[in-house]
């Protein structure tokens, strides 16, 4: 019999709405305190906030638990300003997230915010109980005034169990752009996915999601990434051609794109490799992955390897993402391997 992940599921709900309740502040402030990593990454005040928020939560309810993060707090610790204005955000959001979930973790001091956000430094591998954590995924489209998550996903010896993703821009309801944003999505396995509004109540079941059925695929849509760097737009558009499809692609930040197609805002996601040497890290798919395949989806790298997350932070064995409706994942990925052998001859 399968495992119920119900406690941690509605914890990492709890978790991520906290966190997306502070980069939701960030987002429409003027100071987001970017600072660059070592690989030219930005990373904004609310990664940090947000890293603090969700572990603090997680190890709250969990503590003999281990987090993959992508942030540390090296730069907080040598730089007081920043450091002061991540703590600000941080207080600010326990106190209001305690006010509308309930208590899940104080963090009492911008020390404690500090080891909080270190303890993200967990290696992952095949064996435990492993979060992995990206408190800002698609920190440029948070910064240019796109679509980001807050994502967090549970595997438990190397398997993903347990995904939540806070969308603070993305349309409650897909019909009406202009109208409520703030989508909280979850999944466990075996259970299902469901959306919800990120601020409804706690009591809120929310609603089931699935993929369109796509009986024709010239009539399915993309969506990809903004960032040209992070996937093959070139590569996408001659896959889209030999599928016949002539709808523009949806490009969008995060793995919000996991979310939209999960819930048939649109039909297939492609991240083709750009590089031999880019690892895919398991923070930016390990929730969306989930989302998708409770939704009736299937997701494989562009050779169709399932996603192997139980070999440490990265994703080092496996070469793009290609998410899909289960009964055209594998005319999609035949399309996908048609492409990139061209690429290889």
């Amino acid at each position: 019999m399968a495992a119920n992940y119900a406690v941690e599921r509605k914890i990492a709900e709890l978790a991520v709405r906290r966190a997306s309740i502070l980069t939701n502040k960030t987002f429409h402030s003027l100071v987001k305190g970017t600072v660059s990593k070592e690989d030219k990454s930005p990373v904004t005040i609310g990664d940090f906030g947000a890293q603090s928020a969700v572990i603090g939560a997680v190890l709250h309810a969990f503590p003999g638990d281990a987090v993959v993060g992508e942030e540390d707090a090296d730069v907080l610790r040598q730089d007081e300003n920043t450091r002061t204005l991540v703590w600000d955000l941080v207080k600010g959001a326990v106190e209001e997230s305690a006010a509308l979930n309930g208590e899940i973790g104080t963090i009492q001091t911008a020390e404690e915010m500090m080891d909080l956000i270190d303890r993200g430094n967990s290696e992952g591998g095949p064996k435990g109980r492993i979060w992995a954590l990206d408190p800002i995924d698609g920190t440029k489209g948070f910064l240019r005034g796109g679509q980001y998550a807050v994502c967090l996903a549970l595997m438990v010896d190397g398997e993903v169990v347990v995904g939540a993703m806070g969308c603070p821009n993305l349309p409650v309801d897909p019909a009406n752009p202009d109208g409520e944003r703030g989508v909280l999505f979850s999944t466990a396995k075996g259970a299902g996915a469901i959306q919800k509004p990120l601020n409804s109540s706690l009591d809120v079941e929310g609603t089931p999601i699935a993929m369109n059925k796509v009986t024709d695929l010239s009539q399915a849509s993309f969506c990809e990434s903004v960032e040209a760097g992070h996937s093959s737009h070139g590569q996408q558009a001659a896959i889209a051609k030999a599928l016949g499809i002539t709808k523009d692609s949806v490009r969008m930040d995060s793995q919000a794109k996991y979310g939209s197609i999960a819930r048939g805002d649109g039909d297939i996601y492609l991240r083709l490799p750009t590089s031999k040497s880019y690892q895919e890290k398991i923070w930016d798919h390990a929730a969306g992955k989930l989302l998708v395949e409770e939704a009736g989806g299937v997701v494989t790298d562009s050779v169709g390897k399932t996603l192997d997350f139980s070999i440490g932070r990265t994703l080092r064995d496996n070469k793009g993402v290609v998410a899909a409706e289960k009964d055209v994942h594998q005319q999609v990925l035949d399309a996908v391997m048609a492409e990139l052998s061209k690429a290889s001859l």
